[in-house]
This record gives C-alpha cells, structure tokens and sequence, in this order.
C-alpha cells in the first residue's frame, strides 16, 4: 500500500535574528489528508503521530519535529499563529526571515503555503501573512510610515523568471509542456548582485509598490497565473520551479512626536529608518523520474530541481547546526540561485 502521507511537506521557517530563542532554524511537519485518489486506490496513512510530542512514526523510524500539524497531531489551523505569526513580529523590528515548503511532488506545499491564489480564495500562509501585516500597520500608521514593496520570481532550470514581469504575457503550453512565461525577445536576463554591504539583489525584476491588501493579493494572483507548470505520474499540476513572493518592509518610525489635541502627531524631533524582507518560498517537489514518469525536457526539469534542493539542505544543514556556526563553517549559499537569493 501506498500512503499519501508517507513525504508531508515540512515547512521550515529561519530568521535572521530571533528575539525569545536561540534556534534560528526551525521546521514543521504538515500531515495532509488522503486525496480522492488515492482513496480510490485504495491507500492508508502510514504516518502515526506520537501523543504529546512533536514527533512522527513511518514503520520503524521516528522523526522528530519542532511542530507536528495535521492527522492526530495540531490542527492546521495552528501553524501560522505558531510559526509565522513570531516572523511577521519580526519583520517590524527590521528582522529578516524566510518561510518555505519542502517535500515530495503532490504532498501538498503550494496548498499550504497558499501560492495558487486565484479568485480571492485565501487559504494557506501567504495570504494570511498578508492579513497580519496590513493589520499591523493600521495599528501603527500614527507613528510610523510604510512603505511596501513585492516581487515574485520563479527558478525554473537554474534560470531566474520575473513573474510580474508586465512585459510578459502568458503561454498556455510550451514545448515541455509547462504554463510560463514568454520573455520578450532581446530582454537581458535578471541577474544576481550582491552589493557593498552584502545586501543580495536582482538586477532587472519587477518590484512593486503596495499599499492595500487588495493591491498585493493582485500581486500574488498575478505571478501565481504566470509560474510554470506540468503534468507528471504523481500530480496532475505539478510546480516545475521554485517560487519566492518577497515582501520588503520599510518603515520610518517618527520618535519623540507632538501630539495635538485628537491624538495625531503633529511634528516629530527624529526618525529612525529600518528594511526587512520577509521570504515566502513554495519550492518545487522533489521527485523520482521513475515514479513521475519523467523523460526528455520533464526529466531535465527534475534534475534541475532536485539539485536546487540538495544545494538548500545543505545551507539549511550547515545554519541549524549551532557548534559549526560557532566555530564560523563555511554556508554555502553559492552552491545554487535558489540558496543565493535567500541569503540573508
């Protein structure tokens, strides 16, 4: 028997700076329920959550998590207020943090961290990131100004692709048989660019500026219309890239203001100024050519992918491990573009 749940997708949340606790990497596990068919198939969850603890059971080996979401474990419900709510926090102290979903093709990560966002629908962490930010702001715009900037770029074959890109337009079917982007001919390729001061940019992606909720959700159904897809054995729509949706917070908070008779700051004596960018990562799934079938331009996509993910679990290896970070081991960021762009 075959269980849906044998690979959930781990979300796995790292900062740059963590204010209560040491750990700046951390990872959750989300159980997902069994699809409609695989029920017909006739597959049974293999995954046993432990009581009481964080931990998972496949046979005969336990894993051991810092959250455990979903089958008997924590509701779903639970994860954003748990692990991404604290980085959201964050992102207002000028805390850089990245958020992403890991795991094998089908088990769900773009569900999870809501990427597909069409219609409105809003289901998953992005969007209700995107909820507890512009909640936070309406409650701080007396004293602080904002200013918010999104990209959405897609690494599809080691290749970086501006999905808000206006100059591109939409191709139903390419010759892999994936939903992209065409670019416009002549257009130079974006780049990566590390400056002076280490800050990691990309030259020539499209960043826009935001300042509803309605403006940014756009955003995010936009690029989410425009990322390359495929059909493989084990999902119908299977992401053949890895999408980052970048929100960049800026804010100039207005310290030691007169304050007039209604309450609202009528002069400020100083200003203090602070950046931070808040990754939402929905990779692509690591997959088996023989279980996904995959040949020709489909297996080549799967080799990219798979190699973009070894190059992450290293970097992520080498961060969660505090004895080699003391002891300054080499991160190697540069390894792939997904780990370059999520440098921080």
């Amino acid at each position: 028997m075959e269980a849906s749940a044998a690979s959930p997708p781990a979300v796995a949340v790292t900062a740059a700076a963590a204010a209560a606790e040491d750990c700046c990497v951390k990872v959750a596990v989300h159980i997902r329920p069994l699809i409609g068919d695989e029920k017909v198939q006739g597959c049974e969850d293999c995954v046993t959550v432990v009581p009481g603890k964080p931990q998972v059971q496949i046979g005969a080996h336990s894993f051991t998590f810092d959250h455990v979401y979903g089958s008997t474990g924590t509701p779903p419900s639970a994860m954003f207020e748990e692990c991404v709510a604290p980085l959201v926090d964050g992102l207002f102290q000028g805390y850089n943090a990245t958020v992403l979903a890991y795991g094998q093709t089908g088990s769900g990560k773009t569900y999870t961290m809501g990427t597909n966002l069409k219609d409105g629908y809003q289901t998953g962490i992005i969007p209700q990131v995107m909820n507890a930010l512009f909640s936070r702001i309406e409650t701080l715009k007396h004293q602080t100004e904002f200013q918010l900037q999104v990209s959405f770029i897609e690494i599809l074959k080691e290749e970086v692709r501006d999905l808000l890109d206006p100059t591109s337009s939409s191709k139903a079917d390419s010759p892999s048989g994936n939903t992209g982007k065409v670019t416009v001919p002549g257009k130079p390729p974006i780049q990566i660019r590390e400056s002076s001061n280490g800050v990691i940019t990309l030259a020539g992606s499209t960043e826009v500026s935001v300042s509803t909720l309605k403006e940014m959700a756009a955003c995010l159904e936009q690029g989410s219309l425009s990322r390359a897809t495929g059909s493989t054995n084990m999902n119908n729509q299977s992401s053949r890239s890895h999408a980052i949706f970048t929100i960049t917070l800026e804010q100039m908070r207005k310290l030691n203001p007169v304050v007039s008779g209604d309450g609202n700051p009528i002069e400020t004596m100083n200003e203090d100024y602070l950046c931070a960018k808040l990754h939402l990562v929905d990779l692509a799934g690591s997959e088996r050519a023989k279980r996904t079938g995959s040949d020709g331009l489909r297996f080549k996509e799967g080799v990219h992918i798979n190699k973009g993910l070894l190059a992450l679990g290293n970097v992520i290896s080498a961060l969660g491990d505090e004895k080699k970070r003391k002891e300054g081991v080499h991160v190697p960021y540069r390894d792939s573009k997904l780990t370059r762009l999520l440098q921080v």
